[in-house]
């Protein structure tokens, strides 16, 4: 019994690619805003920061042509649809953020062992802060997008935006100390401590994507929700086994076997399990619930209560 699920990304009204062209156009802001800075003091550490906005832009394409894929609807081919493409969207971030790291410690170790005077600073200084607000408020908006309309998408797009702000604040307390200090060597340090910040913000995008991409079950929390609205049946003879779950970015998909008594009509057997349905569908979003009606008294319905039924070679 298959019910239709909550409001997802794929079928929302609203375009969600408009918060990837607007992530597009922050990214080559800050790219030529944070070149420039680069180029008038001569910090790796304004590079490595320019890098990372590279970055951004990148992960901001795969990202526009991702949300424009998902919004096609399920067809013969693609039965649950086009939603598990957020996953290599994400995925495609996180190798990209591991690419940029290699770049900024490529660049930084030379300066580590042959320092070089900064120039200019306090332009360069004022550049970057202007270029890190924007990243900020545009990566406020991508992430509340990404709550608000379940898209892991425009939530690791906006979530990186926010390591490059804590990138650039970061960058910028070095230049200020170098200044401070005369210490030049503090430039490439700062640089290779950013690499190793955005070398685990990478390190979790490809975690989160490849559980992602493995059937990854629903929350615990979420999980525990199902089977209290399950329980509370105990009192009508009925019990369940089976559950499974599994997610494919803003789209969760459930599965479980409903045991009732055996004297039970079709017509009753249905009524509960469409209540179930609803009750679940209430309280999980995005949820899509297939439920399968089996008596109690027949040994053969505690047969397929494993995890995984596969048919005999």
């Amino acid at each position: 019994m298959l019910n239709k699920p909550n409001s997802t990304v794929e079928d929302h009204p609203i375009p969600l690619t408009r918060y990837a062209w607007l992530s597009i156009g922050a990214a080559i802001v800050t790219i030529t805003m944070k070149s420039a800075a680069y180029f008038l003091t001569g910090s790796v550490g304004l590079l490595s920061d320019a890098l990372e906005s590279m970055v951004n832009l990148a992960a901001a394409v795969v990202a526009l042509l991702v949300l424009k894929l998902i919004t096609r609807p399920a067809n013969d081919e693609f039965m649950f649809g086009y939603s598990k493409a957020e996953y290599f969207s994400s995925g495609f971030e996180g190798g990209m953020i591991l690419l940029a790291a290699a770049g900024i410690i490529i660049t930084a170790l030379p300066r580590l062992f042959n320092p070089v005077p900064l120039e200019q600073i306090g332009l360069g200084l004022a550049i970057s802060v202007i270029a890190s607000l924007i990243n900020l408020a545009v990566a406020i908006i991508l992430i509340r997008a990404g709550h608000r309309y379940y898209s892991i998408t425009l939530e690791a797009d906006g979530r990186h935006l926010m390591t490059d702000v804590w990138t650039t604040a970061g960058v910028l307390i070095g230049i200020v100390l170098v200044q401070l200090t005369g210490w030049l060597r503090l430039d490439p340090i700062i640089a290779l401590l950013v690499a190793a910040n955005i070398i685990f913000t990478g390190y979790r995008l490809l975690v989160r994507s490849g559980r992602g991409l493995l059937d990854e079950a629903l929350p615990e929390v979420e999980l525990a929700s199902v089977k209290s609205i399950l329980d509370s049946y105990k009192s009508e003879g009925v019990s369940y086994h089976a559950l499974r779950s599994r997610q494919a970015a803003a789209r969760k998909f459930m599965v479980v076997h409903l045991l009732v008594p055996g004297n039970w009509t079709v017509r009753k057997g249905h009524s509960l399990a469409e209540k179930v349905e609803r009750q679940v569908m209430d309280n999980i979003n995005n949820v899509n619930i297939v439920t399968h009606i089996e008596p109690t008294d027949d040994p053969v319905s505690i047969m397929d209560a494993n995890i995984d039924r596969t048919s005999n070679p």
